[in-house]
């Protein structure tokens, strides 16, 4: 496995990054504990040593199962973790209703005022069973608040020795900027995959002028690029895949028949489309690692794998020369 570093931060993660919202249940029609386990310490087993998480993967459910998982192996392992989804309160933004895990209806909150940041850190840091998180991250911005307040609250929290490097969810380029007054960045982590490249435009060409990491996460599109996922498919109670544009029948077929086009070259390395993703993803300029969502050992391996897969620049040009030609209706 490869590592690289963050920015300017020190540290440094895997290029491949397990992502663990799937194993927190919430919006993904549930999960098994027993399985979200095995699948971290195959992940582990394989040199995916960088786990992102979140206190809304579930409610703190996720990080509770990342907390357990890593349990007397933290020394060789970096966690990635978030704040700013707040559900038991109601100040900053409100972003949308949803459903905890027991089926009660909840509002989730934009909220990263001060106070909120420190105690959402000590939280995490409990469910984490540690006394220190590796990259701390707004989730999304809230606009309620001054970027810089937040900011001084993940210097302080850096200060402390409970963070040891801070990053963004989401954040434009004048966010960045802004939050840049304060402290430095070692990461802004952005929605990018193959079928979804508009971070191209601005953000990733800063963060490569800056020297910022990147971190990509839905690189396989929600499943959607695996080629598993056909029309009519079923999913489970409570999954939010059915609601986003990228998933209907249409744009479905779409994306098959671009895999089709891809699954020589696939073929030719003894790989499965998912890999041949994930490689081109880590292979793009800008992109210093991919989080990919593992729910099981299987899932978990076959991700890590994806690192041993190697595209040439010419098979990379037909690659782009075919997704040129992929129009999605979005």
């Amino acid at each position: 496995m490869e590592f690289r570093e963050l920015g300017e931060s020190g540290l440094k993660v895997s290029v491949i990054t397990f992502g663990a919202w799937a194993i927190g249940g919430w919006m993904w029609g549930g999960q098994d504990r027993k399985e979200a386990l095995a699948g971290i310490q195959r992940a582990l087993d394989l040199g995916v040593t960088s786990i992102d998480t979140a206190p809304a993967y579930g409610f703190g459910l996720s990080e509770e199962i990342v907390g357990e998982a890593i349990r007397g192996k933290r020394d060789r392992v970096q966690i990635l973790t978030k704040f700013g989804l707040r559900w038991d309160t109601d100040k900053g933004v409100f972003y949308f209703d949803s459903q905890d895990n027991d089926g009660k209806p909840v509002n989730i909150h934009k909220y990263a005022g001060k106070e909120s940041v420190i105690r959402e850190c000590e939280q995490s840091l409990k469910r984490l069973d540690t006394d220190y998180i590796d990259l701390y991250q707004i989730h999304w911005a809230d606009s309620t608040t001054p970027i810089e307040e937040t900011m001084e609250a993940c210097s302080l929290l850096v200060q402390q020795g409970k963070v040891r490097a801070v990053g963004v969810c989401n954040y434009s380029v004048d966010q960045m900027k802004t939050a840049e007054k304060v402290l430095k960045l070692a990461s802004n982590q952005i929605p990018y995959s193959m079928i979804n490249r508009g971070m191209e435009d601005e953000v990733i060409p800063y963060c490569m002028k800056m020297n910022r990491g990147v971190l990509a996460y839905s690189p396989l599109q929600r499943g959607l690029l695996t080629g598993k996922i056909k029309p009519g498919h079923s999913f489970g109670p409570g999954d939010h895949r059915p609601s986003s544009s990228f998933f209907t029948e249409g744009n479905i077929n779409r994306v098959l028949d671009f895999l089709e086009a891809l699954r020589p070259i696939a073929g030719d390395k003894n790989a499965t489309l998912a890999q041949l993703v994930i490689r081109w993803t880590i292979q793009r300029p800008g992109i210093t690692v991919a989080l990919v969502g593992v729910r099981n050992p299987k899932q978990a391996e076959e991700n890590a794998k994806a690192f041993d897969v190697k595209l040439s620049e010419e098979e990379v040009q037909k690659i782009d020369t075919l997704l040129a030609a992929l129009k999605l209706d979005l």
